[in-house]
């Protein structure tokens, strides 16, 4: 019982560690300018769109 108990709290310390840096990727995703190659291809998109 009590190697379950202690296998448990390293799990959740694990999930702990794994959601911890999934969120810092994603912050720092979030954080990144969008890249100029996309910005002109949805320039071309919306060009298109109003050219309709």
């Amino acid at each position: 019982m009590y190697v379950e108990m202690a296998d448990s709290k390293g799990k959740s310390r694990l999930h702990q560690q794994i959601d911890e840096n999934l969120k810092r990727v994603y912050e720092e995703a979030l954080s990144e300018d969008i890249p100029d190659r996309f910005k002109d291809l949805i320039a071309q998109l919306r060009a298109k769109e109003t050219g309709k």
